[in-house]
């Protein structure tokens, strides 16, 4: 798949980034793993993140790290594509970007570089290093310390072909917007807000139509359920998912801290894949949190 088709790919539908489990001791748990994708792969979600920010890639090693996309690519070979999650210093992100490759990923989630601050035409050179140490195509989310504007991606794609997609975690509209109008057709556009289905419609009158799930670890059907309405203009639709079951979703989500990669691991256990318990420094729910989000998801009927 070259990154012109990936990009095709990515154009439409609905995506979301798999969990990882651990076991009771925080170990990779490949079985379990395999069983997840193997459930989840069907629903028809266009792509899978493998090892993406709700997949804990900040806290995997590097030894752990091919294990997690060899596993995911093997499952879902023929199902759907796999894009691996890297980031970390340029090096470190530049040897992740070419493991994934050699494993078969068919494209990379190039996550924010570790804490240190940066200015822009340094981080635009961190994206640049990486794009080009890869054949494969790029996706570069734009999140906390990666900040990039509208000159500089427009610099970025002229560099480097293969970066195909822009996924937006900021919010800040008026650079999304300056981006889009900026850039056009050149990057396929994601939203990345977490809990992403509470910004799907605004983001799709921006021409942002495509967005990845998190509670599609756990209530898939239901995902896709709000995927298709936000596409039909199912107003009525969406509006009730989202009173009866996302609103109170966030509820919960915003009690914490780290909560949003918590609560969908409790919600994965919940829905009968139990991916064990997050890695520090993120903790999990506490028991009447738990309790709370088993009652929302029975009330749904998806679990």
């Amino acid at each position: 798949m070259n990154p012109q088709e990936l990009k095709s790919i990515l154009s439409s539908g609905l995506l979301s980034f798999p969990v990882t489990d651990f076991d009771q001791q925080g170990d990779f748990n490949r079985e379990g793993y395999i069983k997840r994708l193997e459930w989840l792969a069907p629903y028809g979600a266009t792509a899978l993140f493998a090892a993406g920010g709700t997949g804990e890639f900040f806290s995997l090693t590097p030894q752990e790290y091919p294990d997690v996309i060899k596993t995911a690519v093997d499952t879902c070979a023929g199902q759907v594509p796999i894009l691996a999650g890297v980031g970390g210093p340029t090096r470190q992100a530049i040897a992740y970007a070419q493991e994934a490759e050699r494993l078969g990923a068919k494209g990379l989630l190039l996550l924010p570089h570790y804490l240190t601050e940066a200015s822009q035409e340094g981080v635009a050179r961190h994206v640049e290093e990486v794009c080009k140490s890869v054949d494969i195509g790029v996706v570069v989310y734009n999140r906390n310390v990666c900040r990039l504007t509208a000159p500089l991606l427009e610099q970025l794609v002229e560099r480097c072909p293969n970066l195909i997609g822009y996924k937006d975690g900021l919010g800040d509209i008026e650079l999304m917007v300056s981006i889009r109008r900026r850039l056009g057709d050149r990057l396929t556009y994601l939203g990345g807000l977490p809990t992403a289905e509470v910004y799907a419609a605004a983001y799709k009158a921006l021409g942002v139509p495509v967005y990845s799930s998190a509670v599609f670890n756990f209530v898939p059907k239901m995902a896709m359920d709000f995927y298709n309405a936000i596409a039909r203009d199912d107003h009525e639709t969406v509006g009730k998912l989202i009173d009866d079951f996302f609103l109170p979703y966030l509820d919960i989500r915003n009690r914490c801290k780290g909560y949003a990669v918590s609560i969908v691991k409790a919600g994965a256990k919940i829905s009968g894949y139990d991916a064990g318990p997050v890695r520090a420094p993120l903790t999990d729910l506490l028991p009447d949190e738990y309790e709370a989000l088993a009652a929302l998801i029975k009330k749904q009927g998806a679990q």
